[in-house]
This record gives structure tokens, C-alpha cells and sequence, in this order.
């Protein structure tokens, strides 16, 4: 590394930071990324962990922004770098031992057939249900997505002037159980539709984001999956920087972030390496590495200190057990519906939302229930691209506490409980898919919650979104109310992963709004223009 001076050094080559990197660098900021890991992209990783030509996206596998986030269109990814999404017509499935499985598909007519078989009531007030949380979605929750947040009061009183703020200021307090009973009737309805809410780390008795309830109802049926796996879409980002003489450096382990004065200049590596940066030092890590470990505490004021340490992780994270497949499952349920084989999500294990609370108080306990019960997809039926021909991949991905109970987490590395646990979730899938006979699994690898931890070492306690998801650690107080508009109280020193807002799950918000933020503070001439859905937002008041 010769040059050892840059406008600004972006500390991990995760999502955010890749994203940061191609906005900054193509308006010809002289930008540094340094990555832990051997290859970039973090949580946007495609691993042959099985066998070799199969593919397995090993973190991130579905897309929920991808119609909505400006990275696509401001490089032209899918024209530009041949970044394709797939998108199924039937996303969700939740199968029943009876042979029927409610379905939720990208056209809200079949899914609203599908529901029928079960309650006719439960279908109308789907239909009611999916244009309310797309409305809401498209007028708000999306745009707000993409501008920096402001403080909930003030966004509450601008929000009660319009008929769109008063509908979400109806929904934002109620639990995802809450909205679930109030809308459905029938319990296996009910079971899929309390699952897509609280999939990605919503509790089913959380209150005051009922937003993310709405958000995660419509985003249920818009996943899409990534033609020849995540990492394709790391790897244009990773392009676009160097086409625009930025630079990427991997395996980099830093000391410290240089600060002097109460100002970033730059960081030292293990080795003793010092990089200037003139203009900033942007950290897409977690706030107790970024302030505690790097920054060091006696840099910090008692008041930013306080509010570091008390950063919670999330109460959950996941086991991901990654098949390879001889062939693809043959669901019973495709007898009386043939577009089951090919949905992207399944939901198994789960027949009712009680049997889905049940569970979530077990792993909130520290426990795993007999019954393995998870979401699972078959990537390769959508992309063969990711298996050999005729062959195909799986992910089966069950929620698991960090802790388990009555041991320390090095169960976890027992090989044994490892392959108990595979064993179990095989059970479920063989019981609705019976030619998921093992001599079709050729092999399997499974990622606990400390592996998680230990590739991704920002996922402390394998806390896949870099934090809970709690109102005090959301919106403007994510992280806190001192880092939550890019900037931090140490001049030249931001923030944008994950644990910022708006949030984990690859939104492609935190280094996007990190870029308009930057380019503002730095004055160099931004080459985008704002989101339509951001303009509109405007122009009605909501933003």
C-alpha cells in the first residue's frame, strides 16, 4: 500500500460500505476501503461450503428493496454490470399436514384464492390489508427509507396533518399479534402471516413500530434473489469503486481510528501502518468496536460513552443449515397446487401462530424446540446457474438464541449437536416434501450463531443486523440520537452500517444517505438525482 493517503477511508466492505465507496468515488473523492474478511461484500456472500459448482449464498438471500433502492438505478446495475434479480410469482408458502398450504403470491388476486380455501373472510381482509401497507409503503415507509431520519415527535405532528401519517400513527403502536388477530381468523393464515412480520427481529409482542409490521406485510410478497447469487451484486459495487480509482483492501486488521483533537485523521493498522485521510473516516461497523475499540474511550464524552455501552444486541440470530440436492422437493402440496415447487420462501413447521409463539419463547429462553420448524428456499429452482446441471441447492434458516441454555455457546462448535439439529430439520422437510429422502442431501453445512459471530465479527453474539430492533434503537436513535444523521460527535468521523439508520437486512440506505450526506459536508458536485418516491413524499408534506 504505497500511497498511504485518501480524502476519506471506509472502514468494512460490507453492503453500506461498498455503496458508499461507488457514489463517493465516482464523483472523484480518492476513497480507501479496508475489509477484514478475504473477500468483500460481508453479509453478500456466495460460498461453495458443500460441494464444488455449488453455490450457496451463505448470509443474504432475499432482496426486499431491490424496486426501491437508488443504488440500481443510479448505476445502472442490471444494464451496466448484469446484476438480474428474479422474482417469483408465489413468494411465501406455509404448507399444512392436510395437504393445503397457504400461499402468498406477487399478484394479490391468486393470493387472496389461495387464502379463501381457508377463510373467506381471512382473504378479504387480506386484499384490504395488502393496498393499505402498499399504499402506506409507496407514500412513506419506502421514501422515508432513503432521507435522514428526524426525531419521532416531529415526525409524528407533520405526519397527523395528512390522512397517510394518520393511518400509520393508527398502526404504530400495535403489536405484530395484535395486527395479525385484528385482520385473521384462521390459525394457519394466521401462523404464516405473524411469521413474515416478525422474520426479520420484530417480537411478536413488540409495540410502537408498527411500521416495520406494514413495511414487512408488503415486502412479503416483493423478496427477489439474485441470478448467480448475492455476491454478484459485491462485486459490481467492487467494479464501479476501482473503475473510478477508488481502492479496496482486504484481510486488514485495524488498530485504531486516529484521533487527535476530537478529529479523525486516519487509522493504524496492526502492524503499526498509519493511513491519512484528509477528509473523513466513514465506520460501517457496530458502535462498540467503532467508539470502544477504535476510537477508545477516553476519546469519547461521558454522555456518547453511556450511550454505546448500552447497545443490545438482538435476542435471536440464525441457524443456517446449507444443502446440496440431488434433486429438488416434490411437495405434497404441489398435488393440489403445481406452482408450490416453485415458490421462493417456505415456511415449515409452522401450522399455527401459537406454535410460532411457542417457539420464539423457547429460543428467547435459550432453548431449540424438538421440532425443528424454519423458512426455507431452493435457489438453484429459480437459478440453475447456482448447482449442477440437474443438481440443486438448499437453505434451510432456523431462528437460535446466541446462549443456549445451560451451557456456554461452545455447544455450538459440537459437531454432534450440529448434526442433531440438521437431522431434525430434514425430518420437517421430509415430512412435506417425502422425496427429500437423505440419500438426496449429498451434503450439508451448517452456520450456528457463534459461526455467524466469528465470520462477521461486527455480528457480535451473531446479531445478524448489527442490533435489536427496539424504539429506543430505531429511526433517530439508531444508533443513538448522536450518530444517527451520518455524522458523529468526533469531527470527520461517520457512521452508515448497519447499526445506523435504516436499518440491517440490505436496505441500501445507510451508505446511500452516508453519500448525500458527504457530498454535502465535502462540496463536491453530486452526479444523482433524489428518488421520484422521495420527491412525491415531499411535495405532499410527509417528508
Amino acid at each position: 500500500m504505497s500511497d498511504k493517503r485518501y480524502d476519506v477511508i471506509i472502514i468494512g466492505a460490507g453492503p453500506n460500505g461498498l455503496e458508499l465507496g461507488a457514489y463517493l468515488s465516482r464523483c472523484g473523492v480518492k476513497v480507501l476501503l479496508l475489509e477484514h474478511r478475504a473477500e468483500v461484500g460481508g453479509g453478500l456472500a456466495t460460498e461453495e461450503v458443500t460441494l464444488p459448482d455449488y453455490l450457496h449464498n451463505t448470509h443474504a438471500v432475499y432482496f426486499m428493496m431491490a424496486d426501491y433502492a437508488p443504488v440500481y438505478q443510479d448505476f445502472q446495475l442490471e444494464k451496466e454490470y448484469n446484476i438480474q434479480h428474479i422474482y417469483p410469482s408465489l413468494q411465501f408458502v406455509l404448507p399444512v399436514s392436510d395437504g393445503r398450504a397457504v400461499c402468498l403470491y406477487s399478484d394479490v388476486e391468486k393470493t387472496c384464492q389461495s387464502i379463501a380455501q381457508f377463510s373467506k373472510h381471512d382473504a378479504e381482509a387480506y386484499r384490504n390489508l395488502y393496498h393499505l401497507s402498499h399504499r402506506l409503503v409507496d407514500e412513506f415507509i419506502a421514501p422515508a427509507t432513503y432521507v435522514p431520519p428526524v426525531p419521532a415527535l416531529d415526525q409524528m405532528v407533520r405526519l397527523q396533518q395528512l390522512e397517510v401519517g394518520r393511518e400509520l400513527a393508527e398502526y404504530s403502536e400495535k403489536t405484530p399479534k395484535e395486527i395479525v388477530d385484528e385482520f385473521f381468523e384462521d390459525e394457519h393464515v394466521k401462523a404464516l402471516m405473524l411469521y413474515v412480520t416478525t422474520q426479520w427481529g420484530l417480537g411478536y409482542d413488540d409495540s410502537a413500530m408498527g411500521y416495520l409490521i406494514l413495511l414487512y406485510l408488503n415486502r412479503a410478497t416483493n423478496y427477489r434473489l439474485v441470478r448467480g447469487g448475492s455476491h454478484m451484486v459485491a462485486q459490481a459495487l467492487n467494479k464501479i469503486i476501482h473503475e473510478n480509482d477508488g481502492y479496496v483492501r482486504t484481510n486488514q486488521r485495524i488498530q485504531r481510528i486516529v484521533v487527535t483533537d476530537n478529529t479523525a485523521s486516519g487509522v493504524e493498522l496492526e502492524d503499526g501502518t498509519i493511513i491519512h485521510a484528509d477528509k473523513g473516516v466513514v465506520s460501517t461497523i457496530d458502535p462498540l468496536q467503532t467508539f470502544i475499540k477504535l476510537v477508545g474511550q477516553q476519546n469519547l464524552s461521558s454522555e456518547l460513552a453511556d450511550n454505546v455501552k448500552n447497545w443490545q444486541w438482538e435476542a435471536y440470530s440464525l441457524l443456517g443449515m446449507h444443502l446440496a440436492l440431488a434433486e429438488a422437493p416434490d411437495f405434497t402440496a404441489a398435488a393440489q397446487n403445481p406452482d408450490i415447487n416453485r415458490a421462493f420462501v417456505y415456511v415449515l413447521g409452522y401450522e399455527t401462530a401459537q406454535e410460532l409463539i411457542d417457539d420464539y419463547e423457547t429460543i428467547y429462553q435459550g432453548g431449540m424446540g424438538e421440532k425443528a420448524c424454519y423458512n426455507c428456499c431452493f435457489p438453484s429452482v429459480h437459478d440453475p446457474s447456482q448447482a449442477p446441471p440437474g443438481r440443486h441447492t438448499g437453505l434451510l434458516s432456523r431462528f437460535a438464541p446466541y446462549r443456549l441454555k445451560e451451557s456456554t455457546h461452545s455447544k455450538w462448535y459440537d459437531m454432534s449437536f450440529k448434526q442433531e439439529l440438521t437431522e431434525r430439520a430434514l425430518d420437517t422437510l421430509q415430512k412435506y416434501a417425502p422425496n427429500m429422502t437423505r440419500d438426496k442431501v449429498l451434503w450439508s453445512y451448517v452456520s450456528t450463531p457463534v459461526d455467524v459471530e466469528n465470520k462477521f465479527p461486527d455480528m457480535v453474539e451473531g446479531s445478524i443486523k448489527q442490533g435489536k430492533y427496539t424504539p429506543f434503537q430505531m429511526g433517530y436513535l439508531r444508533p443513538n440520537e448522536l450518530c444517527s444523521q451520518t455524522s458523529t460527535p468526533i469531527n470527520n468521523l461517520y457512521m452508515c452500517g448497519a447499526s445506523c439508520y435504516p436499518g440491517g437486512c440490505v436496505l441500501w440506505g445507510g451508505g446511500y444517505l452516508a453519500a448525500n450526506y458527504l457530498t454535502d459536508k465535502l462540496g463536491v458536485g453530486r452526479w444523482w438525482s433524489e428518488l421520484e418516491i422521495v420527491t412525491r413524499a415531499r411535495e405532499k408534506g410527509l417528508l
